[in-house]
């Protein structure tokens, strides 16, 4: 311990300088913008804590709508489109973590009135609860150590939270239909990922509106931007006063202080790395899931897996039916040999039917090689001098 020694020799914790201790309280905004959006959304956001990195929650401009997920979003009746996913159609159903040309099928209902919102019990609430109980103890240690600076320094920093919590408090809306007695199309939809594989959601029309092509309501509770403006500059000088005053606090309150921030921003690390949808309250939908004929039923969510990218296309038309959705969404180059693929393709599908495996939902896949017939159509393609050459996708 030579290196904890003063000048005469002795060990000593006054020779520890923890004057960095300060930029503990301000690293991590990674981890806390990683669920900020969720977090501000549940009622345990007034609660006075410390959280790591307040600064990422005092931005000049807040959030209008919630983080999208790459991805193409097709109406299969409706003709609506969307070039990427809605935040909340992917937290219910999950589809981005399908593995490359894999088709999952789902079907979606409404089951209740209830808002869809944040977990009331959550791993998030739990961090929330350890910054408060981490607020409080070094509170008890400043006052037992009679140290100003560190409980002023606790003060500020735990109000802080509660500041940032009501200029970032907000309410999800979804829309409605005005006149929900109008008749309409089914809102069946089929979701294409950037790593080829497809969601078929089978759903009313209702539940397609709200978590896939109307926007995302966000209402703040601060509605006037100029006076979230000012509280975030008032924020901004209480973090400044906090991390100063943590700076003079004594030694061994600084290694508390220090320890509490550690201890932090790992429990935000992890709570970051975990799945979304464990943070959020969707009971209001049920989630059904159905399969095909050659779905891997030990795997979540039933995936049909395939070894091509043409081969998960033809399964997702089996159970959708319909095939203007391909080209629309550029699931595949529109030219003549993908044309008579795409009509042959809608041709052997028709007539398929669902019926009851196990009591899950099951489409049964029809004896037809898409591959074999899309390399015949290019063929034939090749052989026509009109068409040209063109050498298609896997």
């Amino acid at each position: 311990m030579h290196w904890l020694q003063d000048k005469n020799g002795k060990v000593s914790l006054e020779a520890l300088q923890l004057d960095i201790v300060g930029f503990l309280a301000i690293l991590g905004e990674g981890s806390v913008l990683a669920n900020a959006q969720v977090s501000t959304l549940s009622r345990w956001v007034f609660m006075p804590r410390l959280i790591p990195a307040p600064q990422a929650l005092m931005r000049p401009n807040r959030p209008t709508v919630l983080e999208p997920v790459p991805g193409h979003v097709s109406g299969l009746h409706s003709g609506n489109d969307r070039g990427h996913i809605n935040h909340i159609g992917n937290i219910v159903c999950d589809g981005n973590n399908l593995p490359a040309h894999c088709v999952r099928v789902v079907s979606i209902e409404r089951t209740g009135d209830s808002a869809l919102k944040a977990k009331t019990l959550a791993p998030l609430t739990v961090v929330l609860f350890l910054g408060f109980f981490l607020s409080v103890l070094l509170l008890i240690l400043s006052l037992w150590q009679q140290d100003g600076m560190s409980t002023v320094a606790t003060v500020l920093l735990s109000l802080l939270s509660s500041l940032i919590g009501y200029g970032n408090k907000w309410t999800l809306r979804l829309p409605k239909r005005s006149d929900p007695k109008v008749k309409v199309p089914r809102g069946d939809v089929l979701i294409r990922y950037p790593k080829g594989s497809f969601l078929v959601v089978r759903c009313k029309e209702e539940v397609a509106r709200e978590l896939y092509f109307a926007p995302e309501t966000i209402e703040y509770l601060l509605g006037y931007g100029p006076g979230y403006r000012i509280l975030s500059l008032v924020g901004t000088m209480m973090l400044m006063g906090g991390v100063i005053c943590l700076a003079n606090s004594q030694i061994e309150l600084q290694i508390a202080w220090a320890g509490a921030y550690m201890l932090l921003g790992s429990s935000y690390w992890i709570v970051a790395a975990l799945p979304g949808k464990l943070h959020w309250d969707y009971s209001c939908y049920t989630v059904t899931e159905e399969c095909l004929s050659d779905s891997n039923m030990d795997l979540k969510g039933y995936p049909s897996q395939s070894k091509t990218f043409t081969q998960a296309l033809w399964r997702a038309i089996v159970v959708a039916k319909n095939t203007d959705w391909v080209v629309k969404s550029n699931a595949c180059p529109d030219i003549q040999a993908w044309r008579d693929w795409l009509l042959m393709a809608k041709a052997v599908s028709k007539n398929v039917q669902a019926t009851k495996r196990e009591g899950v939902k099951t489409w049964e896949i029809p004896d037809w090689d898409p591959q074999a017939y899309l390399a015949e159509m290019f063929a034939e393609q090749a052989n026509n001098p009109a068409n040209g050459v063109h050498e298609g996708f896997e």
